[in-house]
């Protein structure tokens, strides 16, 4: 299999350097790198981004999480792998990836748990990055870019 072109961010420089620059404003803001990576995984499971599960299972475990967490993300509200905060991270994460599933989006239940565990700054940094991964698996899904394989 092979993609039908290169990254768009590849293609367009300019947005290849905006996006990262968001993904470095979301950084610096109290939400853990862990739970960063839980929620790119998640969303990319949804997306059917196979480039970003990849990405994303790597970076989890050179981050040291064990192999019954990343292999249970895709069924995280059944196992007992993750914390309060991180079921309220992956709850929000599938609230925003899968908008068009319900008439409220995002209910008020789902934000509220997440407002609960992230102070304002860590909730804005969580909802870019959402926003950001999405982005990502688009891109990729719409040009087949396949796991694995360089990015040009």
């Amino acid at each position: 299999m092979q993609a039908r072109m290169k990254n768009p961010a590849l293609v367009l420089p300019e947005a290849m350097q905006a996006l990262f620059a968001l993904n470095k404003a979301t950084e610096k803001d109290g939400l853990p790198y862990v739970t960063t990576k839980l929620v790119h995984l998640r969303a990319s499971q949804i997306n059917r981004c196979s480039v970003c599960v990849d990405m994303h299972s790597r970076e989890l475990k050179k981050a040291d999480q064990t192999d019954e967490r990343i292999f249970a993300v895709a069924a995280w509200r059944d196992t007992p792998y993750f914390t309060d905060a991180e079921r309220a991270a992956l709850a929000l994460t599938e609230a925003v990836t899968r908008l068009s599933d319900r008439s409220d989006p995002v209910p008020d239940a789902v934000y509220n748990e997440a407002s609960r565990h992230y102070d304002e700054t860590a909730l804005a940094a969580l909802i870019v990055s959402i926003g950001l991964i999405n982005i990502w698996n688009r891109f990729n899904a719409t040009v087949k870019q396949m796991a694995g394989a360089r990015w040009d």
